[in-house]
């Protein structure tokens, strides 16, 4: 009335109403919230990804109908509602200043049985356990569940090209890599609770401008494990030319200047699967290129290189068999060295298999591209397999048999300098155009 009263009319009092409302909000209008981008829903997982980190999140379940109610610390509500696996509606909203939530409602009573944010803190994982009605009643009064998220050093780097957002659990993270080659039992080694503290990680070369990434370059087979043998070419162990041609990718990768460089091995010395995967992990490999030489029981009539990436399900009946019998390299008199984490769970597999598989499948059609002309393929250049050393979740990985030992000419070439040299030119050209196009993606000059 005062203000009514002094001259202020009713049309200016309502701006300075506006304006009073608007400067009261401001403080609880949220700033640089990470954004809600994606809802995954699978048969037993549910995966949040944002478009920035997150401070942290937590769940509870609430019953009458069941839902299971999520709060994530940081972050502001997006667009998407899907349904799939056990949730039959999904509802996103603002919680609070800080804090965005979603609801699942659920087509049976379920709990979270896990849950982690991601190492750059960009997605969310929680894995579901389908439980009795008594088991959710009583969930429904236990204290909501935390999934803190890490602590994202600020180093002052360029980002790196490319870096899929599935976090390793703290034992992996920390677990040191093993081997069998000092004469301790191999599988006490690869017990990660029993591993030793002095055995680490394999140096990396190249580049040191900025953040360049990280290609990891894994040499098959090694030690006592042969590999196949050129039976076409004196006998000569599949371990040698692998070797050799990993050696030969790695110089010329580091005289491209545009990659940083890491090998699994860089002597004759024998290392089970799982820490082949396991060392691309911990590096935070940004590529994983696995190379073998391939042989056939028809003899000398099959020959040319292969790419293999990561499917559960094998492509044909020879992708099966040659999977069948890499993966056995790691069972020696009956003990399975190779026996994967138990950290390392399939719904992680399942979810970023989603997301690597097109980018795996991207190079290994790059590969052949870049190569091809050097070396010839087969005709059905690029299978699937369940290959172990493909199963790094969060890199983007193929296995490049790079010719048939068995085959004369194939065999001739895959030992030679001039062979080992034409593959790795063939690969480095692939490797830069792969990380040329991701960047472009990155920079939005190209689509995803």
């Amino acid at each position: 009335m005062r203000l009514l009263q002094s001259g202020v009319g009713p049309a200016r009092l309502r701006l300075w109403l506006v304006a009073l409302v608007c400067s009261m909000l401001a403080p609880f209008t949220p700033v640089s919230a990470a954004v809600i981008t994606s809802v995954d829903l699978g048969e037993r997982f549910i995966a949040l990804r944002f478009d920035a980190p997150v401070d942290g999140a937590s769940s509870f379940v609430l019953d009458g109908a069941d839902r299971l109610v999520v709060d994530i610390d940081g972050a502001t509500p997006g667009s998407t509602a899907p349904t799939g696996g056990m949730v039959t509606r999904t509802r996103q909203g603002q919680y609070d200043i800080n804090t965005a939530r979603i609801v699942f409602e659920l087509s049976q009573p379920a709990v979270v049985a896990g849950g982690a944010v991601s190492s750059d803190g960009r997605s969310l994982l929680l894995s579901l356990r389908p439980v009795d009605r008594a088991t959710f009643a009583r969930t429904v009064h236990a204290a909501r569940r935390s999934y803190a998220a890490p602590q994202i050093a600020t180093s002052g780097l360029a980002p790196v090209a490319y870096r899929p957002t599935v976090s390793a659990s703290p034992l992996q993270r920390s677990a040191p890599l093993a081997s069998a080659s000092d004469g301790q039992s191999a599988l006490a080694l690869n017990d990660p609770l029993r591993q030793p503290a002095r055995l680490g990680l394999p140096r990396v070369t190249g580049s040191i401008r900025g953040k360049r990434p990280l290609v990891v370059i894994d040499a098959g087979h090694g030690g006592h494990d042969t590999g196949a043998l050129a039976t076409a070419y004196g006998n000569r162990a599949e371990k040698e030319a692998t070797l050799a041609i990993a050696l030969a990718i790695r110089d010329a990768l580091v005289r491209s200047g545009r990659v940083r460089v890491a090998l699994t091995r860089t002597d004759d010395r024998f290392l089970v699967l799982g820490d082949r995967v396991e060392i691309a992990r911990r590096l935070k490999a940004d590529l994983f290129i696995s190379i073998h030489c391939d042989s056939s029981p028809t003899g000398a009539s099959a020959h040319g290189a292969t790419v293999y990436t990561l499917s559960e399900v094998a492509s044909d009946k020879v992708a099966a068999r040659i999977a069948a019998q890499e993966n056995k390299s790691d069972v020696i008199n009956g003990v399975d060295l190779g026996a994967e984490n138990s950290d390392v769970s399939s719904i992680l597999v399942d979810l970023t298999q989603r997301e690597t598989m097109n980018v795996s499948s991207s190079f290994a059609a790059l590969l052949q591209r870049e190569m091809s002309t050097a070396i010839p393929f087969t005709s059905n250049f690029h299978r699937f397999a369940g290959f172990r050393v493909l199963k790094a979740p969060d890199t983007p990985s193929v296995l490049l048999e790079t010719g048939y030992v068995t085959n004369p000419a194939d065999a001739r070439f895959l030992f030679s300098r001039e062979g080992q040299r034409k593959i790795a030119d063939g690969v480095r050209r692939a490797v830069e155009a792969h990380f040329a196009r991701r960047l472009a993606r990155l920079e939005g000059r190209i689509p995803s």
